[in-house]
């Protein structure tokens, strides 16, 4: 997934513009609450990509360029 991808995402879940910059600073900002946080999982998940959120450090998730090179590496993983 890219990172406008995700921005996209992002802002149908979070319903605000400021999300479509790659730095947003998504936990600071309270854009990505918990309940947002289980939303992005779920579709995510949807689009094929499945990251387990029990072993992800939050500051992966402090922006969508973040959390777009976890999806990466997620990815990468499965691929070996």
């Amino acid at each position: 997934m890219t990172i406008p991808d995700l921005c996209k995402l992002l802002y149908e879940i979070c319903e605000d513009e400021a999300v479509l910059a790659p730095d947003c600073e998504l936990l600071e900002s309270g854009l990505l609450d918990s309940y947002a946080m289980i939303e992005l999982f779920t579709r995510l998940e949807d689009e094929g990509i499945e990251l387990h959120p029990t072993r992800i450090d939050r500051t992966r998730l402090q922006t969508p360029r973040t959390i777009a090179e976890l999806i990466r590496e997620y990815s990468t993983d499965e691929s070996k």
